[in-house]
């Protein structure tokens, strides 16, 4: 059941690439609560993806853009406005890959030119996306930019390798430029530290079975999912949260606050 809580709200959603994307649970939830909004992801994402499908369910244009590219977002924001008729209102940025890990080079040895392309992608993106919102003053007051973070920027977690380093930098980034939004524009910046969850990317992370498991076993009320996740950021968008800007936010059944369930240890016991 919808609430309307972002009706007559405008927003852009980074990194639909098939059902299994929180991004595409985010689509579907924004449109259900009243929005109107843009797809966008790289022109090799919309051609594996099945973006275009979502894009005939949500009534939005598909526009493809690196968000690694000042220019493609130049254009894309453009166009966004174009299509909306007026400023932004919400943004997820839901972008991130390391070829490390793709590639399965542990820590120790990274390699530095993937290192270079995982925080570009993963992190650098963001800023890159916020400064082109704020040379353009693209964003209505009380606005919402939204990120999805994970809690290996704050622990270690075996397999996750560089992708901590880029998921430390892109909550930096969220606090450093939602001060700025905030004072200047009223926008509210803020990252969702979301429970490891099994979409196409997250899968990618070697022993992610175990991983979801065990955290599953950990968390008190257990992982969370796409699907609620997406509700979370729909609360982040919308009204009820004007007051909530720089934080990293956890959404992950309690997991991050928890040292060792019962659960847990006799799943490391069997």
């Amino acid at each position: 059941m919808g609430y309307n809580l972002l009706k007559g709200k405008r927003g852009i959603i980074f990194g639909a690439l098939n059902s299994s994307s929180i991004a595409w649970k985010v689509a579907e939830h924004a449109v259900a609560e009243g929005a109107e909004i843009v797809l966008t992801n790289t022109p090799v994402s919309l051609r594996m993806g099945e973006i275009n499908h979502l894009a005939e369910v949500c009534n939005a244009p598909v526009i493809a853009a690196d968000a690694t590219s000042v220019e493609d977002l130049e254009s894309l924001i453009d166009q966004a406005m174009e299509h909306f008729g007026g400023k932004i209102d919400f943004v997820l940025h839901s972008v991130g890959m390391s070829p490390n890990v793709r590639k399965s080079i542990p820590y120790q040895q990274l390699n530095y030119t993937f290192l270079d392309k995982t925080l570009d992608i993963s992190a650098l993106s963001f800023h890159k996306l916020m400064q082109v919102l704020y040379n353009k003053q693209a964003m209505n007051e009380w606005g919402s930019i939204v990120a999805l973070s994970y809690l290996a920027a704050q622990r270690t977690f075996v397999g996750y390798g560089d992708m901590a380093d880029a998921k430390a930098l892109l909550e930096s980034i969220a606090r450093s430029f939602g001060s700025i939004f905030g004072k200047e524009f009223k926008v509210r910046v803020n990252t969702i530290s979301q429970s490891p969850t099994p979409t196409t990317a997250g899968m990618g992370v070697a022993g992610m079975d175990s991983m979801l498991r065990f955290a599953d076993a950990m968390s008190p009320l257990g992982n969370a999912s796409a699907e609620e996740c997406a509700d979370y950021c729909v609360t982040l968008f919308s009204d009820l949260t004007r007051k909530v800007t720089m934080q990293n936010l956890y959404h992950d059944g309690g997991f991050s606050s928890m040292g060792l369930s019962e659960e847990a240890f006799n799943l490391l016991a069997k």
